[in-house]
């Protein structure tokens, strides 16, 4: 027996006794007293099996759907407002319990729910403020304690002068995910910044309704948390601003501009207007067309042809880096593996692809 189908039962008992109790205190002649109890009875008995689901197990879920989609930060700052507003309804309640009846016995209980209420729904909208200024005096007071005992590194917020080479990095960036594994290798140098309004711009996504978009932005935030524990470079999270712009993308231009930064991204736009502007960029993608192995022409490789290529008889394969291969004539070996010809290489804006025929004489 499930759980709902109990709680339907135990409510349908309940609203049945209810029912056949009111129907009982019913006196209209010539009807008699039992079959008012009667009727009532049923109808009790009806009502609790319908209705006990939207009142019991329903909620529930609805209930634990939200706190387990609801972002943490938001779920701890609502549970401090309701806290708060609880403190604030025990402030209010001895002056109104000394008002005169019935305004006594309502005014607390009313006020109580009210400033509960406030508290949750204050505290949680601003619950990415409470947490970047909870983090920011967290920063200041290790920044400071960095000071106190001469640390080589400490945040950006207190430095904001560097003698090594300073990355801007994007959301899109972060949220790729590729840097973090090109981080742990040491091939990145200098340091790595992030500015707050990057991580509230990806914030923002985590909070989104969309169930992907959201899915993206914590995967962000996870690499990013993951960075600033196991980079092999300093990842430094940075208050500087440039408030007379309003676009993030347009921002981490000016503010790479002023910082005589590199800016990392993996936004084919953002890359092209910082390079119109002058400022230098580090695209992943460039990054991962130029580690892929080259193939020399006449070198024979074996792939496996899993598609039909645009023009008549073409095959295509990939190589385990994901680069293209098409096969003139290929089509006939479809889902077969077999050994091709590199004939010739050419570069497009989405990396490398070359162009290869059949080995009429396979390897043995």
């Amino acid at each position: 027996m499930t759980s709902e189908l109990a709680l339907r039962l135990i409510g349908m008992v309940i609203c049945t006794l209810l029912g056949a109790r009111i129907g009982a205190s019913v006196q209209i002649a010539p009807i008699p007293t039992e079959t008012y109890a009667l009727i009532f009875g049923l109808t009790g008995s009806l009502a609790g099996l319908i209705l006990t689901p939207y009142v019991t197990t329903r909620p529930a879920r609805f209930a634990r759907r939200m706190v387990l989609e609801m972002p943490a930060e938001v779920l701890v700052t609502s549970l401090i407002g309701l806290i708060m507003g609880l403190v604030v309804a025990a402030l209010f309640s001895v002056p109104l319990g000394l008002l005169p009846q019935p305004w006594s016995q309502w005014l607390p209980a009313i006020v109580s729910v009210m400033t509960a209420y406030l508290g949750i729904t204050i505290f949680g909208y601003r619950a990415r403020e409470l947490f970047a200024l909870i983090r920011g005096l967290i920063r200041a007071d290790e920044s400071h304690g960095q000071h106190r005992e001469g640390r080589e590194h400490s945040e950006f917020v207190e430095h904001p002068q560097f003698n090594e080479m300073v990355i801007l990095m994007d959301s899109s960036a972060i949220i790729d995910g590729r840097i973090l594994d090109i981080s742990k290798t040491g091939f990145v140098g200098g340091q790595i910044v992030v500015p707050t309004f990057v991580l509230h711009e990806i914030q923002h996504i985590a909070d989104e309704s969309d169930s992907r978009r959201r899915a993206r932005g914590k995967r962000g935030l996870e690499i990013l948390e993951e960075m600033r524990r196991d980079s092999k470079v300093p990842v430094f999270i940075t208050e500087l601003d440039v408030e007379e712009v309003r676009e993030v993308d347009h921002k981490l231009i000016a503010l790479a501009k002023q910082m005589s930064a590199y800016l990392l991204t993996t936004d084919h736009n953002l890359n092209k207007i910082a390079q119109l502007q002058g400022v230098q960029v580090l695209n992943v993608n460039d990054l991962a067309n130029a580690v892929k192995a080259a193939l020399l022409p006449n070198e024979i490789i074996t792939i496996q042809i899993v598609s039909e290529g645009k023009e008549p008889g073409q095959g295509v394969g990939y190589l385990d880096d994901g680069t293209m291969v098409v096969v003139d004539q290929g089509r006939r070996f479809l889902d077969r593996t077999i050994d091709v010809v590199i004939q010739r290489m050419i570069q497009t804006a989405a990396g490398k692809m070359y162009f290869a025929r059949h080995d009429e004489n396979p390897r043995k």
